[in-house]
């Protein structure tokens, strides 16, 4: 019996199988620092719509999840007050790395391997569908917003400021 052919397993893929959601596959031509603007434009999606994952911690290093539209950057003055804490950095590659499992560039919120808080953009839960990363660099999925609150207890907060 051959095995249904998928277009990247990653543990993102796999934990939304087994949770039995229904997602989209759109793999691109991933560029070194080029972000949520290459895929946008790769995917012919609004950048508004690509949903960034953002590995972060407070200020006594306790790894948090940031979920931010692609044209927009957190305020982490405004991040910290919301959730409420001292202070909210984004968190080193290699330590963003050892929190999800994920290479910096193929992050997903999905799957990691640590449990930790995931705090959502409140405005992205209003999209119809939203484009996220599927776990590895040049693979987004196309998926509802909702899942986010109901598989990963996302919070909702405001902390956007217009890039």
């Amino acid at each position: 019996m051959a095995k249904k052919e998928h277009i990247s397993e990653t543990p993102a893929t796999q934990f939304l199988r087994k949770q039995g959601v229904a997602f989209s596959e759109h793999p691109y031509a991933y560029e070194e620092h080029g972000g949520t603007a290459v895929s946008s434009r790769e995917l012919g999606v609004p950048e508004h719509e690509v949903v960034k994952t953002l590995m972060m911690q407070d200020e006594a290093a306790r790894p948090m999840i940031v979920l931010m539209h692609g044209d927009r950057k957190v305020s982490t003055k405004n991040l910290a007050r919301a959730i409420p804490c001292k202070s909210v950095e984004p968190c080193k590659p290699e330590v963003a790395q050892r929190h999800s499992g994920y290479m910096v560039g193929g992050t997903s919120p999905f799957g990691v391997r640590k449990p930790m808080p995931v705090y959502v953009e409140e405005s992205i839960l209003a999209l119809d569908k939203i484009y996220i990363n599927g776990g590895r660099r040049g693979f987004l999925i196309g998926i509802a917003p909702g899942v986010l609150v109901d598989l990963l207890k996302a919070k909702p907060v405001h902390c956007a400021l217009a890039d």
